[in-house]
């Protein structure tokens, strides 16, 4: 059913009129699109985004939406480098006159249900889970919900990191920073020793974290049914 509902949301195309651009952190900047009342989407959830204001070859690219549906803006969030794609270059010279179109939301990495949750990003895996995050603020019900979210960045960077401490505060979402992988392994097995086999894993971040930390839970006997993945590619 939900590869249907993505292959219908792909048709479903909307105009974003540009809001602004910012750097997060060196090489990460966060855009922002208007949202009109008819598009919506589930926290985690990505969306295919179409550049209209310039012609280049790759015009379209997913994208996680890095804004939960209650803050009423669509914000994606990207590692931009010094020799960026077309793509990103185009996302760059964008000023407010300027739209770009998205189709969907599409895509099945969103929280489905109140089992004990850990969410788990590398880099600029933090995307889906900053939306996730923001929604369960808004909801204001993380007190029925266990969250535990394990950033990993080797580089410290740690983007969303006011975002996320403020919300920590104000909810029962639990954050933890890392910068090595043994410290990561070392997180994953108190939740799984605390869990056993009810505990749910979002694995969100470049292919080559999202695998080794697949692999990781796996090897400890965490069931493939509890584990979910999102690879940012292209970075």
């Amino acid at each position: 059913m939900a590869f249907f509902q993505d292959i219908f949301s792909i048709f479903q195309k909307k105009d974003l009129p540009f809001i602004e651009s910012f750097q997060e952190a060196e090489g990460v900047y966060t855009f922002r699109f208007e949202k009109s009342e008819d598009v919506t989407w589930k926290a985690g959830q990505h969306g295919l985004f179409t550049i209209t204001h310039q012609k280049i070859k790759n015009h379209t690219r997913p994208f996680t939406i890095a804004s939960a549906p209650e803050e009423n803006v669509i914000q994606i969030t990207m590692k931009i480098s010094d020799n960026p794609s077309e793509f990103k270059k185009a996302m760059l010279s964008l000023t407010k006159v300027d739209t770009i179109k998205m189709a969907g939301p599409i895509g099945s990495f969103y929280l489905k249900e109140d089992s004990p949750t850990m969410l788990i990003a590398g880099g600029i895996g933090i995307t889906p889970f900053r939306s996730i995050i923001q929604q369960i603020e808004a909801e204001g019900n993380s007190n029925n919900k266990q969250i535990q979210l394990m950033y990993l960045d080797s580089n410290k960077s740690y983007i969303f990191q006011d975002e996320l401490d403020q919300i920590a505060k104000e909810t029962s979402v639990n954050v933890t920073y890392l910068h090595e992988r043994d410290h990561l392994n070392k997180e994953l097995d108190k939740c799984i020793s605390s869990y056993s086999n009810d505990g749910h894993f979002f694995v969100a971040g470049p292919k080559s974290m999202v695998d080794a930390t697949t692999t990781y839970l796996q090897t400890q006997k965490v069931p493939k049914r509890n584990i979910k993945k999102d690879v940012m590619f292209g970075y």
